[in-house]
């Protein structure tokens, strides 16, 4: 019998506030994961599916793209993996039934956890034009829906085509071999929004938009500096190789506005020092800074350590500065000029431990530097980015054992993803060989990424929108706007497992088609399938879920986009597409052909642990950018501008939270517990701008264009945030950062600098 879901939805607004904690992990964790599991999952279920989670023989986690060690553990999961595990395998379903009870309007006032908390969805269900509730439709006519409305479009780039991190290999490069086919580069992504200023920082820079380490490096480095990143919360299972590394003698540097308590100790629930102890202190130095100061940090230390240079010698890498880079007197001129008033302004830090840091650098030969969101979604992102490859620069950590860049992706096949060819500006090369494979033209023209997906929604050009996975309207930026923009399509489309906000923010006709999730066994007429997926840094490995579908009748993902796909293009189509869907391995075969590094693709995916693509930096120290060096670039120190009477907003996820997937109410690490509608402030900004702990107000953002983007009745939380700046959850603060305030050059939305002011409380919205 399927599990029922809660009928009530929490209004989040009265959360409980005790102290953050100062360690993660450790019995808690153990006991809230099994906990929320039995829930969804029940005992037996629990124990069968987590033994499975990123094991040789088992599926890898839709969570965080964190790789696995050469050894897995018999429990190869965090706390936050097994939350992401049991909302995927549990045992709550939505039918038909559950839709003819819930017209979409009422759906459309219910919160994003409530939607998450109903169930895996189990059958095609179409909202018609005019309709207004989901009514079940059958695959051929729900394939026919969107071959219509795609056909009926002036030109093919009236469609965008979006895909999220948890899609495999495998249906990410039939996904996009689809649109190219159907004539568009309407490929936005989930990459857009969080690690695209990465990307386009380290082709410009290196030549290779990836991270540059492996597993077995970050446990030999000498000096970790983790910034703008809080892998307690978002790759809780990164604190197991910061242990390791700390315990093989590694200092780590924590730089980040809030004190995260995965980065003070970790209690490793793997051992017994964990469970019954203290734990493991991981940070040697925290550095709380401003939010958007990284840029002069890093570009402070690289000075310092020219004068070191200068005053010393023996400091800086001249053989490897030589040989494999450009741009280095030109960079170091401009380095020197960095004025001291400026860095300490831009940073909030006391110039000492800039020094401090220096110190640490100049005291060790192996040094990697790890980020997240909170260095890649600021306007200057790119350039803090160019600046920390220059800082590795200088002493030749790059393509070194124990060193180089280490991006921290956060959906566990976003990588992959773009690595198969999901990206609005493919490259000359890419097209070429996907063209020859499959005897086209591929479309040349660049297509919109995510923000300029929503443009074009809003403006019309647009009209039908194909997810694959993920919960757009949630995670994308400025909600009214973008709410509005998808209620401008003539059609929708949504392939998911589980219900989410971007479902009921409809087109004038909509489709919600489930699918298989990676728990489930996936068995088509040539037998059981498995797919494959790439991590945060570059290997790639098989995925075999083995639990039984939710709903007879339910189709993968690569059965959805043949499927599709051979319902638009028509029977004169040359592509396999029928064989791709029987038999993933026809799908590896030519993605041997086209992407470089898969060659031999089905023989080696097959190999206990995977195959590592290559990467010139690393592997060989050789540099693929456009002079065929690794390239110093000048950054000028900039940092966010905040007005007086304001603050600088960060949204960050809760410890209960998965990107948009919301599994629980509370955030133990920060002592917030049952609510969301909270922000953190400094208590010396909160006295100077009168906002007493526990009251209540409204956040408005300003920008350029003077409109007013509003989120109403938040519980203002005294917390040790840096002066300055503040902290509140997404999705529900995305309604306030502006659709045009983005990266330059990446075009990501700036999630972590949004300029508030605080207003009188207008009361909960919808009460």
């Amino acid at each position: 019998m399927a599990k029922q879901a809660p009928q009530d939805d929490p209004a989040q607004d009265a959360p409980q506030v005790s102290a953050p904690q100062h360690a993660a992990a450790g019995l808690p964790a153990v006991g809230h994961s099994l906990r929320m599991a039995a829930e969804q999952m029940g005992a037996r279920r629990t124990l069968a599916t987590l033994s499975k989670v990123n094991q040789p023989d088992g599926f890898d986690c839709p969570g965080c793209a964190w790789p696995e060690p050469g050894k897995t553990h018999a429990a190869e999961f965090c706390e936050n993996g097994a939350k992401a595990v049991a909302e995927e395998a549990t045992e709550r379903r939505i039918t038909a039934g559950f839709f003819a009870a819930h017209p979409v309007a009422e759906l459309a006032e219910r919160s994003g956890y409530w939607l998450g908390q109903q169930g895996r969805l189990t059958e095609p269900m179409l909202l018609d034009e005019g309709g207004t509730h989901y009514t079940p439709v059958s695959w051929e006519r729900a394939f026919a829906i969107v071959a219509e409305e795609l056909r009926a479009l002036d030109t093919p780039d009236g469609a965008a085509f979006y895909i999220s991190g948890r899609t495999s290999n495998e249906a990410a490069f039939a996904y996009q071999l689809f649109a190219r086919r159907l004539g568009t580069n309407n490929l936005p992504d989930c990459s857009n929004m969080c690690h695209e200023s990465s990307g386009s920082a380290l082709v410009e820079t290196l030549g290779v938009g990836k991270g540059s380490v492996s597993l077995k490096d970050l446990h030999q480095a000498d000096l970790i500096i983790v910034a703008g990143q809080n892998p307690g919360t978002n790759h809780p299972r990164m604190l197991s190789a910061l242990e390791r590394a700390k315990r093989a003698g590694a200092k780590i540097v924590s730089v980040n506005p809030l004190p995260e308590a995965g980065l003070e100790r970790f209690k490793n629930p793997q051992n017994a020092r964990g469970l019954a102890g203290h734990g493991t202190k991981l940070t040697d130095l925290f550095l709380q800074i401003r939010l958007g100061g990284d840029l002069a940090l890093f570009r402070a230390v690289n000075q310092l350590l020219l004068a070191a240079e200068e005053k010393h010698g023996n400091v800086l890498d001249h053989e490897f500065l030589q040989q494999h880079c450009l741009g280095f007197e030109e960079w170091a001129a401009d380095a020197r000029t960095t004025d001291r008033e400026a860095v300490l302004a831009a940073t909030g830090l006391p110039y000492g431990q800039i020094e401090e840091l220096a110190s640490m650098v100049l005291s060790s030969r192996r040094i990697i530097v790890c980020w997240a969101m909170g260095l890649t979604q600021h306007k200057h992102a790119v350039p803090t980015i160019r600046e920390v490859v220059n800082f590795l620069l200088l002493r030749g950590n790059i393509g070194r054992p124990g060193a180089g860049v280490c991006p921290v992706r956060g959906h566990s096949n976003v990588q992959g993803d773009r690595t198969m060819g999901i990206f609005e500006r493919p490259s000359g090369a890419f097209l070429d060989a996907l063209g020859k494979e499959f005897a086209f033209e591929p479309p040349r023209e660049h297509g919109f990424d995510a923000v300029d997906t929503i443009r074009a929604m809003r403006d019309g050009r647009v009209r039908v929108f194909f997810a694959m996975g993920g919960n757009f309207v949630a995670a994308t930026p400025d909600t009214d706007v973008t709410e509005a923009a998808m209620r401008r399509c003539r059609l929708t489309v949504h392939v998911s497992t589980k219900l989410n906000r971007s479902h009921v923010v409809t087109g004038a006709r909509a489709l919600i088609l489930p699918t298989l999730g990676r728990t489930d066994r996936d068995v088509t007429a040539k037998g059981a399938q498995f797919v494959s997926v790439e991590d945060s840094m570059g290997m790639v490995h098989s995925s075999r879920g083995g639990l039984r579908p939710p709903a007879r009748g339910l189709l993968s993902e690569v059965a959805i986009v043949c499927r599709l796909a051979r319902a638009t293009l028509g029977p004169q189509d040359s592509t396999p597409w029928e064989d791709f869907a029987d038999d993933y391995d026809s799908v590896r075969d030519r993605i041997a052909r086209v992407v470089p590094g898969f060659e031999d693709f089905n023989e080696k995916v097959r190999r206990p642990g995977g195959f590592a693509l290559p990467h010139g930096p690393r592997d060989s120290r050789s540099f693929p950018t456009t002079t065929g060096k690794a390239n110093f670039s000048v950054n000028p120190l900039t940092a966010p501008e905040v007005p007086a009477g304001r603050l600088l907003l960060q949204t960050l996820r809760s410890h209960d939270q998965y990107n948009t997937t919301i599994y629980g109410l509370d955030d133990r690490y920060r002592g917030i517990t049952g609510g969301r509608r909270v922000v953190l402030v400094n208590p010396a900004d909160a006295a100077a701008l009168g906002l007493a702990e526990g009251g209540y107000v409204d956040l408005v953002s300003e920008w350029r264009d003077g409109v007013e983007r509003r989120a109403p009745h938040f519980m203002v939380v005294h917390y040790p945030v840096a002066l300055g700046g503040a902290a509140a959850y997404y999705p529900e603060t995305n309604v306030l950062v502006p659709l045009d305030s983005t990266a330059d050059i990446s075009n990501t939305p700036t999630s972590k600098a949004v300029v508030v002011r605080f207003e009188p409380d207008s009361g909960l919205p919808g009460a």
